[in-house]
């Protein structure tokens, strides 16, 4: 049977991509980093190997000693405990040396050319996963009234600029006002800064794309853990990128939302 690799970060994504793949008669060889990835992908999978962030020639033996040829990205590292807890190893430190610039985007490709420089062709795990991409339109909750229109579009000119800048990929905005960029901290903790300055409750959350990124990695994603963090302080509005945003569980994420009264809309 043909093999695949997965080199696995949290959330549900490597599990998605691990069931698609089988689906398809492939048989998952896959890489976790502890701290990160559910320990129930092992269920998921052929063979599991455990790592620490930064051990890339420990990735790279566990592949080429199962036969992989082809390997994607799945699922987020935090980036405080990346930087907390990493342990580079000799292949982290051939690939940071080469680096002018250690923002996400410049070491997610220096990553993917020394994996493939080495026979492991890195994929987008959206190849396997188009179904869960987000269409554009109304998805879910009340119609969008004039202000959170124009909120949204606010929030879409800002996460392009943070984009640009290779920051992160969610904006929060109120009644005109940006309350929260993401950084380090991750979605979950721009929605709460954002939302707790929002005292009345009722803001926009709109997550997208860099325009630069490399669609085979930290495409942008959201699921009912989302909702849950936009429920405690009072988020109405989550915009996404149409095409280039990653839903976790739709059905649950829409039914929630309808539940919840947040819309949920799609967006160029």
């Amino acid at each position: 049977m043909e093999r695949i690799g997965l080199i696995a970060g949290n959330g549900q994504l490597p599990f998605l991509f691990a069931r698609a793949a089988r689906a398809r008669g492939l048989e998952v060889v896959a890489v976790a980093h502890r701290g990160e990835t559910d320990p129930a992908l092992a269920s998921e999978v052929a063979l599991l190997t455990w790592v620490r962030v930064g051990q890339v020639d420990r990735i790279q033996k566990a592949f080429r000693e199962a036969g992989v040829k082809q390997a994607a990205m799945a699922g987020g590292i935090g980036r405080v405990r990346a930087l907390k807890e990493a342990r580079p190893d000799l292949g982290a430190v051939r690939i940071i040396s080469r680096l002018r610039t250690f923002r996400d985007d410049a070491l997610l490709r220096a990553v993917a050319a020394d994996f493939e420089a080495r026979g492991v062709t890195i994929i987008a795990p959206t190849d396997f996963l188009g179904e869960v991409l987000c269409p554009e339109g109304h998805l879910a909750g009340p119609k969008l009234h004039p202000a959170q229109e124009k909120d949204v579009a606010l929030g879409r000119e800002v996460a392009v600029l943070l984009g640009q800048a290779d920051v992160g990929q969610t904006v929060v905005v109120y009644n005109g006002h940006v309350l929260a960029l993401e950084a380090v901290e991750g979605t979950d903790e721009t929605i709460r800064r954002g939302g707790k300055l929002n005292g009345k409750g009722g803001a926009v959350v709109v997550k997208r794309c860099k325009p630069q990124q490399d669609l085979r990695f930290d495409l942008p994603a959201v699921g009912p853990r989302t909702l849950d963090v936009m429920k405690e302080v009072g988020a109405k509005v989550l915009a996404l990128e149409v095409g280039r945003t990653v839903l976790l569980d739709a059905p649950a994420l829409f039914a929630g939302a309808e539940s919840a009264g947040i819309t949920i809309v799609g967006v160029p």
